[in-house]
């Protein structure tokens, strides 16, 4: 009799998989699909919503509140922070870190991980699971390069000191030890079992991509070219199911340092489709103190997505803007200030965006920055500490620069109105 269970229990499983098999994202040729349809998107960056659902410092009933939120206003895909790096005692960090030690993991994050995963797929939401960072708010690069040479992490704690940190991050590139952590993490978790659902995450529809970092910067080409060419390798090796992207912000404002090329890091075969970023303020196209210096954010983002779309077209591959946000009006970073500069700026892209669908141009999905939802920051401007409410910006920049949060209504109007505007373009998803 308990064969008898174990045998159908199994089967049941399998019938499970094999049916989720059917609502994978996948590439045809420039543009993605799902179930054979067109499948282009809205969504947004959530990057902190499994520490939301953990137990310590998390709030399930406040995640399902912003996940309930995000659905009503026509958000379909979600860009997730996986990989955090301890030790928790370092700043300007996401705690506790799903890795406080080397190949230590918390499971607490990891139950928190599927949980997520499950309420997503309830509500008929994509993932795009980002394994690491170039930049310290999660640990990242620098901290596994710290990890194996017992070196000290040059935080960049003004600007001058910017140089310093990326120089010592891109040593990870070419450090055998730092990325040998980083390939067993990945494995680790791309060869996950989802704790709830029972389901294996490389059989898991509601997964549309692993990301193989945050704006990783070539700086060391050759080190660089080899570490995307050997992950996504890897992961494809290991789920033949889901897609696989960079994470690259694309040339930016500053290529001949970041040393990054849109058309070369995107070309291997095992990166399906590319990834760019906007910051016209951090790039230094806008002023929110200046209003006469809105117009040049916009024509600059513009003209930043349509050299990368000429590169996605000649690669024949699709393109997602995958971050780009704007400053609350005149520089605030109060939770009641005007918006009205923002909602400008998210219209113009998203009109553009929705002619680009209707043209079925390979433009294919949005992720504005970045999901504060109902979260209060401890204090205007400052940056986050433990026991405060994650609010959108990471922990590493002021909070309430780039938050979108719930009591935003003009923002969400725009959103969801373009939403039900893309729910009606013929041949999509």
């Amino acid at each position: 009799m308990l064969r008898f269970l174990i045998s159908s229990l199994l089967v049941m499983v399998l019938i499970i998989e094999s049916f989720a098999q059917k609502d994978f994202v996948t590439v045809n040729k420039d543009h993605f699909e799902i179930n054979n349809k067109d499948y282009r998107f809205i969504g947004i960056n959530f990057w902190s919503a499994i520490h939301l659902a953990a137990g310590y410092g998390g709030d399930k009933k406040r995640l399902l509140a912003e996940l309930d939120t995000l659905g009503a206003n026509g958000i379909t895909n979600l860009r997730l922070m996986v990989g955090s790096e301890g030790p928790d005692t370092e700043p300007w960090r996401m705690k506790p870190a799903l890795q406080n030690e080397p190949r230590e993991y918390n499971e607490e994050l990891l139950k928190a991980m599927d949980f997520v995963l499950v309420e997503m797929s309830k509500r008929k939401m994509k993932a795009v699971l980002c394994l690491g960072n170039s930049w310290q708010w999660s640990g990242g690069f620098a901290q596994y390069h710290s990890w194996t040479t017992d070196k000290p992490i040059p935080y960049p704690t003004d600007e001058s000191k910017y140089d310093d940190f990326m120089k010592f991050t891109s040593k990870f590139y070419k450090n055998e030890k730092a990325l040998k952590l980083y390939y067993d993490f990945v494995h680790f978790i791309v060869t996950r079992k989802n704790t709830i659902s029972k389901i294996k995450y490389k059989n898991d529809p509601t997964i549309m991509a692993w990301q193989l970092a945050n704006e990783p910067y070539a700086m060391k080409t050759k080190d660089y070219l080899k570490w995307i060419k050997k992950t996504s390798t890897l992961i494809k090796s290991l789920d033949q199911n889901h897609l696989v992207c960079l994470g690259s912000e694309g040339m930016s404002n500053y290529p001949e340092y970041t040393k990054n090329d849109v058309f070369r890091d995107n070309a291997f075969e095992n990166i399906d489709y590319i990834t760019i970023h906007a910051w016209p303020q951090n790039w230094n196209w806008y002023d929110p103190r200046d209003t006469a210096s809105f117009q040049n954010a916009i024509n600059k983002t513009k003209d930043y997505i349509h050299t990368h779309l000429a590169a996605a077209i000649k690669l024949n591959k699709p393109m997602v803007l995958e971050e780009f946000g704007l400053a609350r009006d005149y520089a605030s970073y109060s939770k009641t200030s005007s918006t009205f500069f923002r909602d400008q700026y998210f219209t113009e892209i998203l009109e553009l965006f929705v002619r680009y669908c209707k043209r079925k141009v390979p433009f294919c999905g949005i992720n504005f920055w970045a999901w504060g939802g109902r979260g209060n920051p401890r204090q205007d401007g400052a940056f986050w500490k433990l026991d405060d409410d994650y609010c959108g910006d990471p922990p590493h920049e002021p909070q309430g620069w780039y938050s979108i949060y719930t009591s935003d209504r003009s923002t969400l109007k725009i959103i969801r109105g373009f939403a039900q505007r893309f729910d009606g373009i013929d041949g999509l998803y």
